[in-house]
């Protein structure tokens, strides 16, 4: 009994000598090892929400407050950003505020805006079901045509937009618009009318509603072109709905 209890302290001190000995060998194999692992990378943090497209207009709308890129903020009291749904589907744009927008500090609310809300309004849309910007954020003094270099200070701010509201259809209100988007050659009288694509979207020029009011006879054109703006909302969006 003796020898046995002797030979299960002696099995029992070895295994303690072989675990002490493994021990070692593993902590010279670290020292010696000069490319330890890396170590794991952190857990993903699932609790991180994306932001929505209300967010970042908010945001961008406020980089706009503060832009400095041309010469039209010094003249302007307000900086029209934008309005509208931030899920529209369809976004009209401009070409920049008037004296009236300026002053009330929204987009087409002059005479031009109120007929934008009747044409509008006879294809069953709301403003706020659509979103509605312009190329230039700023009144140019004068009403006149912003230049070059003012639509290229301001074009990223749009296309910024565009791609937040990320709208399958965009319809470009006269000259200046469809010049900024579409082309710099681009004619409004001889190409109006005709769809478009542009970077996966579905674009429409059509005359900017002031030509309308210095030229009647171009109403009936825009109700053309406002009814294939219809027709193909309908074919993308067959259950309904202005906005996601």
């Amino acid at each position: 009994m003796e020898k046995q209890v002797d030979l299960f302290r002696y099995l029992q001190g070895q295994d303690q000598d072989q675990e002490l000995d493994q021990e070692q060998d593993q902590e010279q194999e670290q020292e010696q090892d000069p490319h330890p692992h890396p170590a794991p990378a952190p857990a993903p943090d699932l609790n991180h929400e994306k932001k929505g497209p209300a967010e970042e207009l908010g945001e961008l709308g406020e980089k706009c407050l503060e832009c400095q890129r041309c010469s039209l903020r010094e003249g302007a009291q307000n900086v029209i950003f934008g309005e509208g749904s931030p899920y529209a589907r369809i976004i009209f744009i401009g070409e920049g505020p008037g004296a009236e927008e300026d002053r009330i500090g929204r987009p087409f609310v002059g005479a031009a805006g109120l007929l934008l809300d009747r044409i509008l309004a006879a294809c069953n849309l709301k403003r706020e079901e659509i979103y509605i910007a312009n190329v230039v954020k700023c009144r140019p003094r004068g009403n006149r045509t912003p230049q070059k270099k003012e639509i290229d200070a301001c074009l990223p701010l749009l296309k910024r937009q565009i791609e937040i509201i990320d709208a399958p259809i965009l319809v470009c209100l006269g000259a200046v618009a469809s010049k900024a988007l579409i082309e710099p050659a681009f004619s409004i009288t001889a190409q109006r009318g005709r769809w478009l694509q542009i970077d996966g979207r579905h674009v429409m020029p059509t005359f900017h509603p002031a030509a309308l009011l210095r030229d009647p006879r171009k109403k009936r054109p825009v109700w053309e072109d406002m009814q294939k703006i219809m027709e193909k909302y309908r074919d993308l969006f067959p259950e309904g709905g202005k906005d996601r």
